[in-house]
């Protein structure tokens, strides 16, 4: 098992580190040393560089090619761009496939795709703010992309909604009509079942998910994540259907007629060590789908391999993005929300958030921020973006059928 994960299927650059010179000279900090230079590709177990006309033209012969990002990453989107025009020229015949939609927003992709709309007709037609949420402008590229050469967009996500549920009750309590047509996945290996575990662990800490309190002397008894809670086990079942779900679609363009070199834009955590939607892919009978994967500068060499021979996926790509310019401050309520029967439902509360200190709890639904009601996650969502540092937010909460008013105090922006 690679050494990492900490944090949702995301991994973290290293910091610069410093050297010293021979023959006693001052110390120079530099850069760390990259797993593969910046533009160059390679396979994970080799370090030696691989031709990039040779990728191409291997990648295009494949069924699927996976090409995985982080979301908020623009170097990995600009990065997704340059292999979908490489491989379109090398295999016209190409469906793109999307994690960032599901499935109900097809018709929103074939209008896009016909021109029917412009870009925010699109957004709001896609419900992108409520759906995904990560800035459209890293990804309106690849769909302007795909419009330009009128490449097949298919969604390939389904409802949150349903991987929530399944997260909340498991995969056999949901009922077949909400299923959303998705078939029984296949169980996660061990392996993916280890980093699925480390992220579960990752999240329990930061939920702040401790034991009851013990009656003699009320001291706070720390309950510790195991492989054995029916929690953790659902975690895993939502994951392997998300997995599936996603699989399904992508294997339905495959299967469906015509053959089509099918290329998935998707999260890397869905792809790594082929444990994700590969997994699920072989199950439904694409054994050779290829993952390529993006490799930021500074990241461990140690995670191109694992222990037992396996690896990250088929090719990673170097890329060390330049300094991003600094984004807008954007207040934070700091909660998880979905949405609710006449309001906001707060799923969980964020440590030390502004929401925490404004009283906020685990279940409330938020039915009015700033005087305005909401009943949808990006209405109040569009709120919040509105405030300053500095400012406060009253909000209506319902707790136990019972109102309540609250008021977010946002801490105010440093003196620079």
């Amino acid at each position: 098992m690679p050494k990492r994960l900490v944090a949702a299927f995301a991994l973290v650059a290293a910091a610069t580190v410093a050297h010293a010179f021979p023959g006693g000279e001052d110390k120079k900090t530099e850069e760390p040393a990259s797993c593969i230079a910046a533009g160059l590709w390679r396979t994970p177990a080799e370090a030696a560089p691989l031709a990039y006309d040779k990728l191409v033209a291997d990648m295009a012969k494949r069924p699927v090619v996976l090409l995985g990002e982080s979301h908020d990453n623009a170097e990995h989107h600009r990065w997704q761009l340059q292999m979908l025009s490489a491989l379109h020229a090398a295999q016209p015949n190409m469906v793109i496939t999307f994690e960032m939609f599901p499935r109900r927003i097809q018709p929103v992709l074939d209008a896009w795709l016909r021109g029917d709309m412009d870009e925010a007709t699109f957004l709001k037609k896609s419900d992108w703010d409520t759906v995904w949420r990560f800035d459209p402008t890293l990804y309106l590229p690849l769909f302007h992309f795909a419009r330009m050469n009128r490449i097949p967009m298919v969604a390939m996500n389904v409802e949150q909604s349903l991987v929530r549920k399944v997260r909340q009750e498991g995969w056999n309590a949901i009922d077949e009509d909400e299923r959303e047509g998705v078939g029984d996945p296949a169980p996660a290996a061990k392996s993916y079942e280890d980093r699925l575990f480390e992220i579960y662990g990752s999240h329990f800490e930061a939920m702040g998910k401790h034991g009851k309190k013990k009656d003699e002397d009320k001291e706070e008894e720390t309950h510790k994540p195991s492989r054995d809670d029916a929690d953790f086990k659902r975690f895993v079942q939502a994951q392997t259907v998300w997995d599936r779900a996603m699989a399904e679609a992508i294997a339905g363009v495959r299967t469906g007629g015509g053959e089509p070199l099918v290329v998935g834009i998707v999260g890397s955590g869905h792809l790594r060590y082929r444990q994700g939607i590969p997994h699920q892919l072989a199950d439904l009978g694409i054994a050779d789908s290829a993952v390529l994967l993006p490799w930021d500068r500074g990241l461990s060499c140690d995670d191109l391999t694992t222990a037992d021979g396996g690896t990250v996926g088929d090719a990673v790509f170097g890329v060390a993005a330049p300094p991003a310019p600094p984004a807008p401050k954007r207040m934070l309520l700091g909660v998880r929300i979905q949405e609710g029967e006449g309001g906001v439902q707060v799923a969980n509360v964020m440590k030390g958030s502004v929401a925490e200190e404004a009283g906020i709890e685990d279940a409330d639904l938020i039915i009015e921020a700033a005087g305005l009601k909401v009943a949808k996650t990006d209405e109040l969502i569009a709120i919040i973006r509105r405030q300053a540092p500095g400012t406060w937010l009253p909000l209506k909460v319902e707790r136990k059928g019972e109102v309540q008013e609250v008021l977010a105090k946002f801490k105010p922006a440093p003196i620079e």
